[in-house]
């Protein structure tokens, strides 16, 4: 129901000596372009966007002898690291999923639209990260990608990953999801080299899986942590940079509560009651805020839509229900080069100064 849309995100720039009363100020935005993707039902489609990257404050100095002012930047934006002490799961949404731990592999029962779902998201995964590969084997093109997914379940979409050829680790909170996916996968001899599990939190494994992966998944997750921003934060921590994230989740507007919990939990019983929770629900508006002021540049953003009379999910423009979100880690070079764009701009001008100090005093000594 969601097809393609990008959103839209603007920058403004300002360069130049700043004085002593900015000083808790943020002074410098540079424009990036970025490119950006529309994902449309068969292809992608690419648009040219202008996104500002924010550094934090300037300070001045003055240098009393030829009264020269020289502003530099204090530093860039750092991203804060996330406190293992504190939870992005709810003890709640844990009870839940793990009383329904046994029915993630029915394919005609209640997680049948996760089922489904695959069609869609599992070429949305695989055809971004084909374009960030040099090359690929025929019959494994993610081999050698390493990949976290977060909120695993069952293993619905760590298996068919894991058959593309990447190399796979499937984390969940439900001590019994873990269990059915570890048995489910036993049964194919490959996917048992390639996908590993763990029953755990997304926060308990940032600190031993620092900027470990080339790309972290979170699909059908985010709608049910307790505190979004600190996941996204996790999710940044792990990935490599230039690492990419692929979140699906619902939209918080009307026809979303009226279609995904009325409807679909009350009256259909396409899935069972109380699996959402409409206050936890985020607009692409929040998610794309949330993931940009974390270091995290959004490329896609594209709509979904659920058919219950025939099972099936397909690509649409209208992002009020689900929708799926691309975003990559900034590089490095990609974080510092505003910085140091500042910083030649500012010593050249200092050199300037410098220079006309230079000619002043010359013409005093004739």
């Amino acid at each position: 129901m969601w097809g393609p849309r990008a959103l839209s995100s603007c920058g403004s720039r300002i360069l130049g000596t700043v004085t002593s009363g900015f000083r808790s100020t943020r002074a410098a935005e540079r424009l990036r372009i970025a490119s950006r993707a529309v994902y449309s039902e068969n292809k992608l489609s690419w648009t040219v966007q202008i996104k500002p990257q924010i550094f934090s404050e300037c300070r001045t100095m003055w240098f009393k002898p030829g009264r020269m002012a020289f502003s530099y930047l204090n530093k860039i934006k750092n991203y804060r690291s996330y406190s293992t002490s504190q939870t992005t799961v709810d003890s709640s949404e844990v009870r839940a999923f793990r009383a329904l731990a046994d029915k993630w592999w029915d394919e005609q029962g209640m997680y049948a639209p996760l089922h489904s779902m695959n069609d869609l998201r599992l070429p949305f995964i695989r055809d971004h990260l084909l374009k960030t590969l040099a090359t690929h084997q025929p019959g494994k093109p993610l081999s050698g990608v390493k990949i976290l997914d977060v909120g695993c379940g069952g293993g619905l979409l760590t298996e068919p990953l894991g058959r593309l050829g990447a190399s796979v680790t499937g984390i969940d909170p439900v001590d019994e999801n873990i269990k059915i996916a570890q048995h489910h996968k036993s049964f194919d001899p490959v996917l048992d080299k390639r996908i590993k599990y763990r029953m755990c939190s997304l926060e308990e494994i940032v600190e031993d899986s620092a900027e470990t992966f080339d790309a972290v998944v979170a699909s059908e997750v985010v709608e049910h942590v307790i505190n979004l921003e600190a996941f996204v934060q996790c999710c940044y921590q792990v990935l490599k940079p230039g690492g990419s994230l692929f979140i699906t989740t619902v939209n918080k507007t009307q026809m979303s509560y009226a279609m995904g919990i009325v409807f679909a939990e009350q009256i259909a019983g396409i899935v069972p009651k109380g699996t959402h929770t409409w206050e936890k629900f985020v607009s692409p508006e929040t998610l794309e805020s949330i993931l940009e002021s974390n270091g995290l540049s959004v490329q896609t953003v594209a709509g979904m839509l659920y058919n219950p009379f025939s099972g099936y999910w397909h690509w649409s423009d209208n992002t009020s229900i689900n929708y799926a979100m691309y975003a990559v880690r900034s590089l490095p070079q990609e974080q510092a080069g505003p910085a140091e764009f500042v910083l030649k701009g500012e010593t050249e001008e200092l050199h300037v100064n410098t220079s006309s100090s230079a000619g002043v005093h010359e013409k005093l000594k004739k």
